[in-house]
């Protein structure tokens, strides 16, 4: 028997996912009328439908920027959408400025990890190799801990890797692509400048 799906439900869901109605009480059918199974199961939709647009044309957005409290931090972060029209959306506008808090607090060096320098990568290795050899660890195993080092060092630098300072169950590259999938278009964080006061 199906289960009954009440309009406050479908409600409730819409205002939390910003999906449409009907996309919701599908969600909420599909899931006995749970709410968090709904909640995760139109998240995944989402994502999924976002990264599908990633290949689409985004040279429209805004700039986001922090200024810390005792004026010794400033970011600015360039974040581009398709249109003019999701650029002055709220979404989008908390987007940009999450980003530029998370920027200031977590100091990325990069966007992603392709973007990260290559010698500074190189260096980095080199390190791990040295550390792993000096561990003793089998010869075998030896590239498979080197390979996890250096994804940890991706999580620490690059931004879209790094776990989100609000919400540290997602990365910034999921609330990316959760913002993205809720505009329904295309999002690119294109490029960040963080300033310290004193930092040469």
């Amino acid at each position: 028997m199906a289960t009954t799906i009440s309009a406050k439900e479908v409600s409730e869901l819409r205002s939390r996912t910003g999906a449409g109605m009907m996309d919701c009480k599908k969600a909420l059918q599909d899931t006995e009328g749970d709410l968090d199974k709904a909640l995760q199961l139109l998240r995944q939709k989402g994502i999924a439908k976002a990264e599908k647009r990633a290949g689409r044309s985004a040279k429209e957005g805004g700039i986001g920027n922090y200024l810390h409290f005792n004026g010794r931090v400033a970011v600015l972060v360039e974040v581009n959408c398709e249109t003019d029209f999701v650029a002055r959306t709220d979404d989008f506008q908390n987007l940009t400025r999450d980003l530029a808090m998370h920027i200031a607090s977590a100091k990325p060096l990069a966007v992603s990890p392709e973007d990260l320098p290559a010698d500074v990568v190189a260096g980095e290795r080199a390190i791990f190799e040295a550390q792993v050899a000096e561990s003793g660890k089998p010869e075998q195993v030896r590239p498979k801990i080197i390979e996890g080092k250096l994804k940890k060092f991706y999580q620490e630098n690059a931004l879209l890797e790094q776990p989100f300072v609000k919400d540290d169950k997602k990365t910034i590259g999921d609330l990316v692509k959760e913002v993205s999938a809720k505009v329904g278009e295309n999002i690119v964080v294109r490029r960040f400048v963080r300033y310290e006061l004193g930092e040469t």
